[in-house]
């Protein structure tokens, strides 16, 4: 297939899903209410070494069945199990035969549909509480009488259905956890998902392992495992290309692919003209050396930012940038001998901020939804199914170096998303400049490996009155983005020293033109996101 031209594909190949992986055949179903910690529930539970998907609330008791998930979790919610309209559960789910634990909404989903009372609260609970046992039960036993628990609810089951026992209450909840342990139902009004419910990482782990039986084999050497036979059972004979940017998720996917089928996998880097500072000289320099794995690099710098010139939509950035992507991708597949595929480095939080039947779209992510609906390429993803700490796991399980494993994320559309207005070569080289001063500074301060992740950011619609060398400025804002997280679906900002605030200040305003004044986000996510586009 060399030298094929793909102007005109002959056929246009719809896109296959990636079957996702779970070693143990072990499935926790988490049903989503809408909760903005449903995520969290996932993570606690695969901390748990137990794979754990999100459905919607409103899949069919069927396709649950098909499943043979040994547990269900329900999430929180804002609605209120009362109203008309409120969401449900088909009750066929309790007939099912696995254990169900119930959280905030979800518990008191249960107790209505199973014969309970649910009514307002006449104080409602917001934040911080003092859980009182009374019953500890498989999920709360040993851990003494009172326990610290977060509370985020305005209803409240005042009595339990049939069949359950009140495990723990509050000051002003009379049901705060109950449990019918014959059938393995449970449910709880705090969030255990949440740091702020200490002990709550535990009970959900006593759920799983204990309640519902499960083994534990969700470790990063069956997570290497089951993907390299999952890409050789999608993949067969034909060729890939996977798309590097030099970032773990990119770095990891190339990983798995090559341990899968070797040299049928050529991976292409493609210098957008977006990246950070000699990030391109360091990808081409580096990727092949500490892979060993065939790299096409191609320079597509004007190309990408005559697509940008004029957008200053963040939705029409990504789409146009994503597109671009795939139409290179597409060119020079053309010198891959039987190439079929597209490996990349599509994460849970991408699928999920990118909007699904229950989570509305935050932002789209130009792996998942900028993908034009025409790319002939078929998509093999994965990373599909994993949380960021996962695929560092996975990535270290691979041997990958640490400055890969370790290295800050780095969004797929680059600086374009990172300069607020029209991303033009020039505003691309004030931003490289000032984010290298900002990255640096944190590393001789001994912060990189502390902080997820940290970025500036270059206002270009917003200008501010400046005084340099007894002048009058008139010049862009930088600022400035660092915060910590586990999986980026919440983050906090990072606490970084004054006086290295103050040195990255003071180096930018003096070293890069145009920019007269230096900000610091101090926004956790959410509400905001991590990005700023």
């Amino acid at each position: 297939m060399s030298g094929r031209s793909f102007a005109s594909p002959p056929v246009c190949v719809s896109n296959e899903p990636f079957t996702p992986v779970n070693p143990s055949d072990e499935l926790v179903i988490v049903l989503d209410f809408g909760a903005q910690y449903t995520q969290l529930i996932a993570r606690r539970v695969r901390e748990a070494s137990v794979y754990c998907e999100i459905l919607p609330h409103d899949t069919a008791v069927e396709e649950i069945a098909a499943r043979h998930p040994v547990g269900i979790i329900f999430s929180g919610g804002p609605n209120s199990v009362y109203m008309d309209g409120a969401p449900c559960v088909d009750e066929g789910v309790y007939g099912l035969g696995c254990p169900i634990l119930g959280i905030c909404y979800g518990h008191q989903l249960m107790a209505l549909q199973l014969g309970g009372r649910v009514r307002p609260a006449d104080n409602r609970e917001y934040g911080p509480a003092v859980l009182d046992i009374c019953e500890p039960g498989a999920l709360l036993h040993g851990l003494g009488a009172q326990q610290d628990c977060w509370m985020s609810h305005g209803d409240t089951v005042l009595e339990p259905p049939p069949g359950f026992r009140v495990a723990a209450t509050t000051a002003t909840t009379p049901v705060a956890a109950m449990a019918d342990p014959a059938r393995g139902f449970y449910g709880v009004q705090f969030h255990p998902e949440v740091a702020h419910t200490p002990f709550g990482a535990e009970m959900l782990r006593r759920f799983v392992r204990d309640v519902c039986r499960a083994s534990g084999l969700w470790t990063a050497s069956s997570i290497v495992e089951e993907s390299v036979a999952a890409i050789r059972r999608q993949v067969g004979d034909a060729g890939v290309v996977c798309g590097v940017s030099g970032g773990v998720d990119s770095c990891t996917v190339a990983a798995l692919a090559h341990r899968a089928i070797g040299d049928q996998l050529t991976c292409i880097f493609v210098d957008h003209g977006l990246l950070r500072a000699h990030e391109a000289d360091e990808v081409r320099q580096d990727f092949a050396a500490a892979l060993g794995i065939r790299l096409i690099s191609v320079d597509a710098r004007d190309r990408f930012l005559s697509k940008l010139a004029g957008v200053t939509d963040p939705e029409a950035k990504r789409k146009a940038i994503g597109e671009e992507f795939v139409r290179v991708f597409e060119e020079h597949a053309g010198a891959v001998e039987g190439a079929l595929f597209l490996a990349q480095g599509t994460l849970y939080p991408d699928v999920i901020e990118s909007g699904t039947k229950t989570a509305a779209t935050i932002k789209t992510h130009h792996n998942v939804g900028g993908l034009p609906e025409d790319m002939w390429l078929k998509v093999v993803e994965p990373l599909r199914y994993l949380f960021k700490d996962e695929v560092r796991a996975v990535a270290a399980e691979l041997g990958l170096p640490a400055s890969i494993v370790w290295r800050h994320p780095f969004p797929g559309p680059g600086l374009a998303i990172r300069i607020l207005g029209e991303a033009t070569a020039e505003r691309v080289a004030t931003l490289q400049q000032a984010d290298a001063i900002f990255i640096e500074e944190i590393r001789s301060a001994g912060l990189y490996r502390e902080i997820w992740q940290a970025y500036a950011a270059l206002a270009c619609d917003i200008r501010s009155v400046g005084v340099m060398g007894d002048a009058r400025t008139y010049s862009h804002p930088v600022i400035l983005r660092a915060v910590s997280s586990d999986d980026a679906m919440t983050a906090h900002w990072s606490r970084i020293p004054y006086d290295v605030l103050e040195r990255v200040s003071s180096r930018i305003v003096n070293e890069v033109p145009g920019v007269n004044r230096v900000v610091y986000d101090i926004s956790s996510k959410p509400p905001a996101t991590i990005e700023w586009e």
